[in-house]
């Protein structure tokens, strides 16, 4: 879920970067009246993300083009798969065609990296969810992506949850006196979440009875032993050196969710081309 009126802004942002003063190639050979009827589509099978913002780029720089979508975001198709066309002046097709191909591109490849995680983790209570380590000023699209792929979001930004980490903890003191403070200004209906590095640390979160507690970088057995002390008082994360090699093993620990910015930061964009129809 994303709000397209921010979107539009990103767009705007993205046309400026790409086309600066003019597209010079379709200046000097393409005629005002000549009409390009193309397709966007999947040149190897993918979960698709971002069609829907790849359509919109084509109607914010021209809004006599006619765009149709042919895929959803979450959608699973197959190589070859048409996602949407576009038909209209062929200046302005060509003109926006990289800036749109690029974002469907990138969000696809998130969409595609998290059904692999989530795959890998079938069968078990864990849950997948993302991180705040995204593209500055992609975060809204990045976290959409991972929804395409079947994932949950974490905090969206700092104003979405409290999370005491390990340097809030070493201004206040101890996990007792963080947790105090928090709660006196704390939202009635915002979560606490605490991190973690040790099994004295989740001890000290369940006195506590904070909401979260986030296992960091914690080994298996450590993780397994955590979940029996928290014994569902507080929703269990483990997070920190998540890698697709070691997530089912976490997975299997009890946990009830994962985070990972390897789905984000280290996803491959997928190959999506623009064809004549």
């Amino acid at each position: 879920m994303y709000d397209t009126f921010a979107v539009d802004r990103l767009i705007d942002l993205w046309l400026t970067e790409d086309i600066g003063y003019c597209d010079l190639t379709v200046q000097v050979m393409i005629e005002p009246d000549e009409v390009g009827n193309f397709v966007m589509n999947a040149r190897e099978s993918m979960i698709v993300s971002g069609s829907e913002v790849a359509a919109r780029v084509f109607k914010r720089y021209d809004p006599t083009l006619d765009v149709v979508l042919n895929a959803k975001d979450g959608d699973k198709v197959e190589k070859g798969t048409i996602l949407l066309k576009v038909k209209g002046p062929a200046r302005s097709v060509l003109t926006a065609e990289r800036t749109a191909l690029n974002i469907a591109q990138r969000m696809s490849g998130i969409a595609n990296e998290t059904a692999r995680y989530v795959e890998k983790i079938a069968g078990t209570k864990a849950r997948l969810i993302d991180t705040r380590k995204t593209t500055p000023g992609l975060r809204m699209l990045e976290k959409h992506a991972v929804t395409s792929g079947g994932g949950l979001n974490h905090r969206l930004g700092l104003d979405n949850g409290v999370m005491i980490k390990d340097n809030h903890i070493a201004v206040c003191g101890s996990i007792a006196a963080a947790v105090e403070r928090a709660r006196k200004k704390l939202p009635v209906l915002t979560k606490l979440e605490v991190e973690c590095d040790s099994l004295d640390q989740v001890q000290q979160a369940v006195k506590a009875s904070v909401d979260v507690i986030m296992l960091d970088n914690m080994s298996v057995a450590d993780m397994t032993e955590a979940v029996r002390i928290i014994a569902g008082r507080a929703k269990v994360e483990a997070s920190g050196g998540i890698r697709f090699d070691t997530i089912r093993p976490i997975a299997e620990t009890g946990v009830d969710y994962i985070s990972t910015s390897k789905i984000t930061q280290a996803a491959p964009a997928v190959d999506i081309g623009l064809d004549e129809a």
